[in-house]
């Protein structure tokens, strides 16, 4: 050893190194045998949660299936291409002809039609025709849509029949007032049918009392029509009214009649209500409208000028119609959509009954803001039509 020139206390040290780090080497590799257990069982207790949260979602899962399969209410997924990508069997029933796959578009084109009502629709199912409505939201974070389908057909003729009621309650309740508005017209023909009995009556008094007599009998026409419109109530095709064209009609078709009164009218539509479109029977809506341009016109005085505009607000169409009349005081304010309630010498006091009831069959409301000395404005409120179409 003394030959190799190598030094016994060197020597000796290298081994207390080596075995010093042999030693470290030894408690290194048990405390990394200890961190792979404990590892390994962290990674145990992860993979179990995992396989508890899937299950849990597996379970998740078939319970919302099952919900939707037994769901009453009917569920439609649009992609955002408006194509049906999913749908329950409840939307299947209530919607006959739906299909995946369908572009909505189409489908409502060829197999809805609008009912009297917001998100109201005819839907052929197979049990016949239904009353279905549609309420369409937004997925969040996604592109697609969710339509919730409810078939409110029974609701729709319960509150058909209590509207129902409640008219003929109302009817009771005037009857005092229906003998009498019946009462003085009848009477006053009678009074000119007895007078044309007259023998030694000269042909042209005849006439007179005849074009009289004539005039009673078709106010007791439209008296008796307004009463069965308020009574009953009936339904009417529904459609989709463009309602800046049913005003330029309405405008029109009050023209000669201002004319004559030497007075004019003009059509105000603010920004954004130029395509309104509401879901209604175009010609009881044209009713409506020209109603309150003629009590407009008959609230005027020559040169006045009676305003038309068109608006919304808040989801709702506004159709006003504005005089410069002699305006109404507070009391008749609060009567005057009352039946038999007029302040007019041949008035029916039905006309704005009427159009307070056709109203709200279709979502709707009218208003009423009047002094006396400045003119009256009434405003109707329709809900824009949702049109699906545009899905």
């Amino acid at each position: 050893m003394d030959n190799l020139g190598i030094d016994p206390r060197e020597l000796e040290s290298a081994f207390s190194l080596f075995t010093e780090a042999s030693n470290q080497l030894s408690l290194a590799y048990a405390d990394l045998q200890q961190q792979v257990v404990s590892l390994a069982d962290q990674l145990e207790i992860a993979n179990g949660n995992l396989r508890r949260e899937l299950d849990e979602k597996a379970a998740l899962s078939r319970r919302l299936s099952l919900l939707l399969e037994r769901l009453p209410g009917g569920v439609v997924e649009l992609n955002e291409q408006g194509v049906v990508v999913e749908f329950n069997p409840a939307a299947g029933l209530m919607m006959k002809a739906l299909r995946l796959g369908a572009l909505w578009q189409q489908y409502i084109t060829e197999h809805l039609q609008a009912s009297n009502g917001p998100d109201l629709w005819l839907s052929q199912a197979e049990n016949g025709e239904r009353r279905i409505s549609i309420m369409v939201n937004d997925m969040p974070n996604e592109h697609g849509k969710i339509m919730l389908i409810h078939d409110v057909s029974d609701m729709w003729e319960l509150q058909r029949a209590l509207t129902q009621h409640k008219r003929l309650a109302v009817m009771g309740e005037m009857a005092a007032g229906l003998a009498h508005q019946l009462r003085t017209p009848l009477a006053t023909a009678l009074l000119y049918s007895a007078h044309l009995a007259k023998p030694e009556l000269n042909e042209s008094d005849r006439q007179k009392f005849g074009q009289k007599n004539l005039a009673r009998l078709r106010h007791l026409e439209v008296l008796i029509q307004n009463m069965l419109s308020f009574v009953r109530g009936q339904d009417v095709p529904m459609e989709a009214v463009e309602l800046l064209g049913l005003l330029n009609e309405a405008q029109q078709m009050m023209l000669p009649q201002l004319n004559s009164h030497q007075m004019s009218c003009i059509l105000k539509v603010l920004p954004g209500a130029d395509a309104l479109v509401v879901s209604a029977n175009r010609k009881e809506l044209l009713g409506c409208v020209t109603n309150l341009m003629d009590n407009a016109m008959l609230a005027s005085k020559q040169g006045d000028i009676i305003q038309l505009s068109l608006t919304i607000s808040e989801g709702m169409a506004e159709v006003c119609v504005e005089d410069q009349g002699c305006g109404m005081s507070l009391e008749v304010q609060e009567r005057l959509f009352e039946p038999f309630f007029t302040t007019k010498k041949d008035g029916t006091g039905l006309g704005l009954a009427i159009v307070s009831n056709l109203l709200t069959r279709l979502g709707g409301e009218i208003g009423v803001n009047s002094n006396l000395g400045t003119g009256s404005s009434f405003t109707i409120r329709l809900p824009v039509l949702y049109c699906p179409t545009k899905v």
